[in-house]
């Protein structure tokens, strides 16, 4: 891939498609927000159509955002400016969320999930940023294995606004209340930890550690709480956290220490 480093061609074509990929979300978001409001009230769950009404609406407007962060990126390859492939990433990696969530509560009831087509773009425009900069294979596996705790963080956000509205026993109903947004706070540390990763930031471990911390902190406690109050069994809201703690081990090994210190210095 040591081809494709400094490749401001291919990062002019890629920002085109990331820009275009931003009026495909606005079209596809559009599209299908009150189809999949009305599909969930049929279905009997008005608790994650209201769930869908804000949390599609908000991956809307970040999806679209990283559209025109995608315009600032293609006048960044147009001068071949050396920041252009990272702040490529953040817009993909914006939009990698945008494109996957909206496919889980249409497949739940059996609706389109066009979205996925703004799931594989962003995919392959994230891996190309990253070639484009030049990063390292080992640390692009890193950043990737994050990535699923990014999502997976984030979703057991969005759960936690659908159970908050089912479960009305008081300690229950307040632990969603309390657990949410502390999960859309690890989602977003864990983005962050991936940006200072590719850019080799000596503050990278300690932010790392610190999303872990978020994820586990927000998704153990509405893990363990749909397990024992509610379905007795295994719970997907642990999916997350135990990423998440297995990311934390590895990044306190001696060994990823010295990769991520011998990748820093490069």
């Amino acid at each position: 891939m040591k081809s494709l480093k400094n490749n401001h061609k291919l990062g002019i074509v890629l920002s085109i498609v990331g820009i275009l990929t931003g009026f495909l979300i606005l079209y596809l978001m559009t599209s299908i927000y009150n189809v999949n409001i009305d599909g969930k009230i049929a279905d009997g769950r008005p608790d994650e159509a209201i769930t869908v009404q804000i949390v599609f609406a908000m991956l809307g407007w970040l999806g679209v955002s990283a559209g025109a962060l995608w315009v600032a990126v293609l006048y960044g390859f147009l001068n071949k400016a050396n920041w252009a492939w990272f702040w490529g990433t953040v817009a993909a990696t914006i939009q990698i969320l945008v494109g996957f969530f909206p496919m889980i509560p249409a497949a739940s009831i059996n609706l389109p999930t066009p979205t996925i087509s703004i799931f594989l773009i962003a995919f392959a425009l994230w891996f190309g940023m990253l070639f484009i900069g030049g990063v390292d294979l080992k640390i692009i596996a890193l950043a990737f294995v994050s990535g699923l705790a990014y999502v997976l963080t984030f979703i057991d956000g969005v759960g936690a606004i659908s159970r908050f509205q089912t479960e009305s026993e008081g300690f229950v109903n307040g632990m969603y209340a309390m657990s949410q947004m502390i999960n859309w706070w690890g989602a977003a540390a864990w983005a962050i930890f991936i940006f200072a990763l590719v850019k080799r930031k000596s503050w990278t471990i300690p932010m790392g550690v610190f999303a872990a911390s978020m994820s586990m902190f927000g998704g153990y406690p509405v893990g363990l709480t749909d397990v024992i109050a509610i379905k007795g069994g295994f719970s997907m809201f642990l999916v997350a956290p135990l990423i998440s703690t297995g990311l934390l081990i590895y990044l306190l090994l001696p060994g990823t220490k010295k990769m991520l210190a011998e990748w820093q210095n490069n």
